[in-house]
């Protein structure tokens, strides 16, 4: 009597082991696309109104810094997922340093859109704010 071994079963479990992989490279790859949306710097740009001079700031998510008599913080910026109609909104708080009685009070304190400046604006007698890029 001959022995013949089944070659299915080790073929079946082969198949197996590369449809794990596949589907496993497949959710990868989808959280990698959902992250693209959310960035980590976001770039705002300053007027002066007095000196009439523009400036880019670069921030970092998360990190506070000093722009004159401003204090800026960035805590959230995300791109749209659509690639017709670009919308970038950012999460920014700011503080007037000049404003000694109210040094805990925001000036700023709440969502920015870059196509519709005006839906939540930027107040202050002497600074325009309007975000540029999220990257």
């Amino acid at each position: 009597m001959e022995l013949k071994r089944n070659t299915l079963v080790g073929n079946s479990k082969l198949n197996f082991y590369v449809f794990i992989f596949l589907i496993y490279f497949f959710f990868i790859n989808l959280s990698f696309a959902k992250d693209n949306t959310e960035g980590s710097f976001t770039d705002l740009k300053i007027l002066d109104k007095i000196s009439s001079k523009n400036n880019l700031v670069k921030l970092k998510n998360g990190e506070l810094i000093t722009f004159k008599d401003l204090s800026i913080k960035s805590l959230k910026c995300k791109n749209s997922e659509f690639d017709d109609n670009p919308e970038i909104t950012a999460y920014i708080q700011v503080k007037d340093l000049t404003d000694e009685n109210n040094n805990e009070v925001f000036v700023f304190n709440g969502w920015m859109f870059s196509s519709s400046p005006s839906i939540t604006p930027f107040d202050h007698p002497v600074y325009d704010v309007w975000l540029v890029k999220c990257y």
